[in-house]
């Protein structure tokens, strides 16, 4: 996959789960609950000598899955990775040989940094939090506003849409979602709620204003009036339409829908509608 393509649709999905598997043969159960969770994707570190097969695991059983390998420190093991089915390489810190061997070979890599003098050449910010989280990463973004960034490392549940508000960050890379613990106790059921919860979080999908279609301007006055007299919602004009505060819009003449529309809040349209097609909505 060309590495344009690839950011792009880390940056969709927008959470990567980091996973460590003792385990090969629990790779498949738990692609399944992160996809089911809503996160097609996986971070699968070297951290073990089970990686490279949990990889192949999870792309025979999820061929459409977007699956990667961490915590990558040879040039061997980029080998491994790729002949297991890995779509991207990534490693904790900036490690020329491992960089210019992916670059010569065209596999993508998302190498680490930590500090200004690394940023020119990566992408990774690890560790995340350690490191000064999101402010240390907007004060290097600043003298260099062509690149993107990946945090992982300390990045949780309360501080996720605290990164990913910033637009210089493609995605967050995270691990509370497929703790250790979860897995070697084969709680996949469990870590498929945690990332339900963690996709609900960071698209903030919340209920922005109910629209109702009328068949002319005097009969959507009629309505906004009497939303007025009932609840105090006061009505704002229009040219299309009047909103009562913020929770009613009429329409002046029939828009979306039968009888209206119901619209939905989101923090971020295009994670949400990557989110939706992947259910088939």
């Amino acid at each position: 996959m060309e590495q344009g393509m690839l950011f792009d649709k880390i940056k969709k999905i927008g959470i990567v789960p980091v996973v460590k598997l003792e385990d090969a043969q629990d790779a498949k159960p738990l692609a399944k609950a992160l996809c089911d969770g809503g996160l097609p994707c996986a971070e699968v570190t070297f951290r073990t000598e089970q990686a490279a097969d949990a990889i192949k695991n999870m792309k025979e059983a999820y061929p459409e899955m977007l699956v990667g390998a961490g915590t990558v420190l040879t040039t061997s093991q980029v080998n491994e990775a790729v002949n297991a089915g890995a779509e991207f390489i990534v490693s904790p810190g900036l490690n020329p040989e491992v960089v210019e061997y992916c670059i010569e070979k065209n596999i993508p890599i998302l190498p680490g940094c930590a500090n200004p003098s690394d940023v020119e050449q990566a992408i990774k910010f690890f560790p995340a939090e350690a490191a000064g989280g999101i402010k240390t990463i907007k004060a290097m973004a600043a003298p260099y506003h062509q690149m993107k960034f990946m945090p992982t490392g300390g990045v949780n549940l309360d501080n996720i849409n605290e990164y990913l508000n910033f637009d210089k960050i493609i995605a967050c890379g995270g691990t509370w979602m497929v703790k250790d613990n979860l897995i070697k106790e084969k709680k996949f059921d469990e870590i498929q709620n945690l990332t339900t919860q963690a996709v609900h979080k960071m698209l903030g999908f919340k209920l922005a204003h109910i629209g109702i279609n009328c068949d002319n301007e005097e009969q959507a006055h009629k309505v906004a009036e009497a939303f007025d007299f009932m609840f105090g919602f006061a009505p704002k004009e229009n040219p299309s339409s009047i909103f009562s505060d913020t929770y009613v819009e009429t329409m002046k003449t029939p828009f979306l829908g039968t009888k209206g529309h119901i619209a939905i809040a989101v923090n971020s349209v295009e994670r949400a509608k990557a989110y939706l097609e992947q259910k088939n909505i």
